[in-house]
């Protein structure tokens, strides 16, 4: 069982916020760390309904195993939402790597967010949070955009982000947030950045492998990599 688990949640397979996953993914494992990289778009995760089902015990979600919306029930291509937090309950710690869309989160990953629904449904009761933890497990979060400008860029995502992973008995520890990442060229024109990322993974394998690996439960500042080397074509792309 992989200890850590690096999550893509681009809907775009191999942009940039996927290669910032994958430089600290290299790091991580050139530490000797055990880790596994999932891509979030590879499940398929149907939206909630605000059915209210939820709301009444045993507080599973109807979605969960079912058809896609559309599909009838001979379909093979069934909602794979509880897999994924599954593998989030199996984790030690967590990387999270998104780009950001008109100043949040991309629709697939919002979908899953969502969906934890079912467990704040439970807040109160004996079983409300599915990951019984002495201690907050350890969410590391990476943010792409392409925009240059806006002090709020980052903000709206970090926030649903943290009620996002309370119910699942983790939190954020640390963050790297960049901007002015419109495609991958920009990415690797800037060396620092990538071996920035690539140390980071690497600080936290070895962390991993050393002692109680996790260390101290206290969120780190939000901390935002500088990215201003050239300027960009579209500053003010609303997709970023």
């Amino acid at each position: 069982m992989s200890k850590i688990l690096v999550l893509q949640c681009s809907p775009h397979a191999g942009g940039v916020s996927d290669s910032v996953a994958d430089l600290f993914a290299k790091g991580m494992s050139e530490a000797g760390a055990d880790l596994r990289t999932v891509a979030l778009r590879d499940y398929a995760i149907s939206p909630c309904t605000g059915c209210g089902a939820c709301f009444r015990p045993p507080h599973n979600c109807v979605l969960a195993g079912r058809p896609l919306p559309g599909q009838n029930e001979s379909c093979t291509l069934r909602d794979q939402t509880e897999e994924v937090f599954q593998l989030i309950a199996e984790a030690q710690l967590i990387m999270i790597s998104s780009p950001i869309y008109f100043y949040f989160l991309p629709a697939h990953f919002k979908a899953l967010i969502d969906r934890t629904q079912r467990f704040w449904a439970q807040k109160g009761g004996e079983e409300r949070m599915p990951l019984p933890l002495s201690r907050t497990k350890p969410v590391l979060v990476a943010m792409t955009a392409g925009r240059r400008r806006g002090n709020l860029l980052f903000s709206g995502s970090l926030l649903s982000l943290k009620y996002f992973l309370a119910p699942l008995g983790a939190g954020i520890r640390e963050t790297r947030l960049l901007r002015g990442l419109e495609s991958l060229k920009d990415l690797h024109e800037r060396p620092a950045v990538m071996a920035a990322l690539h140390a980071w993974g690497h600080d936290w394998g070895h962390r991993l492998a050393t002692e109680n690996g996790i260390g101290s439960s206290q969120e780190s500042p939000i901390y935002e990599l500088p990215t201003s080397v050239s300027p960009l074509q579209n500053p003010d792309s609303a997709k970023s």
